[in-house]
């Protein structure tokens, strides 16, 4: 009979422990997301700038060695990423593709020019860093035109800077949100110990004795549970790479390192954290809260 009812307690306990492992395990992965956005954000922000353009239109007339000069001297500047050039039979091309042959069979010559789009660095796509480029670029004798696209430039910075507003908010709601949940899920299972606990303090063990076996416990339940969401984090990045080949070229792998220390940490530091309070609480609840 005693055996009987010491193994239902176990299988319990057991059932206990594994639900509050994967509750924390659902709550660290809010923190993994969270943490994602976080590091990634000055990337994922680099990489949308990085995309936008500049294009510089050549003199008419200029010859392909002219264009390769003018190309060379462009690929020296310090603001710049990469370049292509944008020949006049590719230029016509898409101008075709764009209006139509019949639009282009009215001039004698093709009226496109040669022309370079430029892929700045992304610390030089502000309004301010722009009229520099811009200077810099006109003074390329070849050079007869530069189209900055500022208007542009000034809409996707202000994008940014409100999405970067958003998720801020979003963040910081989903880390409270995290911290109050596994506290709970914490607590909820140390309850179902109180009588081994209330029984430790009656032998006279004293506070840190008790709570030693439980934070021990707690860490490695935090552990557990935070290899548990990065590996639906990592399962959930490599489906979304396949869809989205980009997103590999924002999420680096250092980055993904660095998240998983950090829901490691997060995990280990919230349950030892929690452990530590709602064990203090049960050694000095009364034996009437016992049943409460």
């Amino acid at each position: 009979m005693a055996k009987g009812i010491t193994k239902m307690i176990k299988r319990r306990l057991a059932g206990a422990y594994v639900s509050s492992l994967v509750s924390i395990s659902l709550v660290l992965l809010l923190v993994g997301v969270a943490a994602l956005l976080i590091v990634n954000a000055r990337s994922a922000s680099d990489y949308f700038k990085e995309r936008m353009q500049v294009s510089v239109i050549l003199a008419p007339g200029v010859d392909d060695a002219s264009v390769q000069a003018c190309r060379n001297v462009i690929d020296s500047l310090p603001f710049v990423k990469a370049t292509s050039v944008i020949s006049r039979e590719q230029g016509t091309k898409e101008l075709e593709e764009l209006l139509g042959e019949d639009f282009l069979s009215v001039f004698a010559e093709t009226p496109v020019p040669v022309s370079i789009d430029i892929n700045l660095l992304a610390a030089y796509v502000s309004a301010d860093s722009l009229a520099v480029v811009k200077a810099a670029l006109e003074a390329v004798p070849q050079v007869e035109e530069v189209e900055s696209r500022q208007s542009l430039v000034e809409a996707l910075t202000a994008n940014l800077s409100r999405i970067s507003l958003v998720l801020g908010v979003f963040i910081v709601l989903m880390l409270f949100l995290s911290v109050v949940l596994i506290g709970n899920t914490v607590r909820l299972s140390l309850f179902a110990r109180r009588f081994t606990i209330h029984t430790m303090r009656l032998v006279g063990a004293t506070r840190a004795f008790i709570r030693r076996p439980f934070i021990r416990r707690s860490v490695v339940q935090g552990l557990l549970a935070s290899v548990l969401a990065c590996s639906v984090l990592g399962c959930a990045l490599y489906f979304a790479g396949r869809g989205f080949p980009q997103l590999f070229a924002i999420v680096r792998p250092w980055m993904l390192a660095a998240v998983g220390g950090i829901v490691a940490a997060s995990g280990i530091l919230i349950c030892m954290v929690s452990t530590y309070f709602v064990v203090n609480r049960l050694v000095s609840a009364g034996n009437d809260s016992l049943y409460y």
